[in-house]
């Protein structure tokens, strides 16, 4: 793992926060430091321990996200932390990484030995039930990562593809009553990125002001800490939804480019080790293959979905950038991620 990729890139992060609020700063670099601690031991500790033990760390952090949705931690309307008083732990942002082991395991031992439709349904509910709580909280952006993740790894997985059209089918049938279900404000998001000139000062706002504020710092930026949109607030979420945004106004687009070459390395990384596990035969080797290939699907996700809602080109949804967004329990579950890559 090139580890100066992800310290590049967390560098870019940090230095965007020192600009926008030095508070935030002080406690993302604890957080960074603790990550990267977290990282470099369990390099050495290796991967078995949690792969082995995946069931239960499955079933560890459901719980988590039950007595999140139960007693969690309200801000703007969302239940996705809780508050132990020091830092707000993110349930949803940590299980990821267990999410991708415990189905790596359980898409190449069980589904070898008994590829049924009773055994699809069995796994299919495994991703059911933490989509449904992570989508009530509510948390469309990080419930369709889940998505995506659970949908990537069933294509590669050894089971039948008549079981994907299965599912393709019921995505067709229930998104009418996904719709139905959604929060207002969520529908708002949507119809107001189809037309952002259908409530300028209400749902498209965010959007709208997020390319100003990439527009207005040009080439080079206006300076660390100089943005006006960012630094005065006229961009709301400044440093977590759209902190990709506050980055470009602060650096311009000299420095938005060094940031994508940063996640285009990671991205290449990623690439090679699936490629490389996906051409090696033994049984252990494919659930490898399939571990490399959610961590990939993990950081695409969720860095295509964040760009894209900066610079306008698709809805808002609140999800953060890896190592650049504010947030402790992203960047620790993001490397921990990466410390368990074989």
């Amino acid at each position: 793992m090139n580890i100066f990729s992800l310290i590049f890139l967390s560098v870019f992060g940090l230095f965007n926060l020192f600009g926008l609020s030095q508070d935030l700063f002080v406690r993302q670099l604890i957080f960074l430091i603790i990550g990267f601690f977290v990282f470099f031991i369990l390099k050495s500790i290796g991967s078995h321990f949690f792969r082995i033990n995946s069931k239960f760390f499955y079933w560890f952090f459901i719980v988590i996200l039950i007595i999140t949705f139960i007693v969690g931690f309200e801000v703007k309307g969302s239940k996705r932390w809780l508050n132990f008083f020091l830092f707000n732990f993110q349930g949803s942002e940590f299980f990821k990484v267990f999410f991708i082991l415990f189905l790596a395991e359980i898409l190449t031992v069980k589904n070898i030995l008994s590829n049924t439709f009773f055994n699809f349904v069995k796994i299919f509910l495994y991703f059911l039930i933490p989509f449904i709580i992570i989508f009530k909280q509510p948390d469309l952006g990080n419930a369709m990562v889940y998505f995506f993740i659970f949908f990537v790894l069933l294509i590669f997985s050894s089971f039948s593809k008549k079981y994907l059209g299965y599912l393709i089918g019921l995505i067709i049938i229930f998104t009418p009553v996904g719709w139905l279900i959604m929060k207002d404000y969520q529908r708002a998001r949507i119809l107001s990125f189809i037309n952002p000139h259908l409530d300028v000062q209400g749902a498209a706002y965010n959007m709208i002001q997020s390319v100003i504020t990439i527009g207005s710092g040009m080439f080079f930026g206006r300076g660390l800490g100089l943005g006006t949109q960012s630094r005065l607030f006229f961009l709301p979420e400044n440093t977590t939804d759209f902190a990709f945004a506050s980055l470009i106004e602060q650096f311009g687009f000299f420095g938005g480019f060094f940031v994508l070459i940063f996640f285009t390395t990671i991205t290449i990384y990623l690439v090679k080790r699936t490629i490389y596990f996906y051409y090696q035969k033994p049984r252990d080797d494919q659930k490898k293959f399939l571990y490399c290939l959610g961590m990939l699907t993990y950081f695409i996700s969720q860095t295509i979905i964040n760009l894209g809602m900066n610079m306008g080109i698709m809805p808002v949804a609140g999800i953060t950038l890896p190592f650049i967004s504010y947030g402790g329990s992203s960047v620790i579950a993001l490397l921990i991620g990466f410390a368990l890559i074989p």
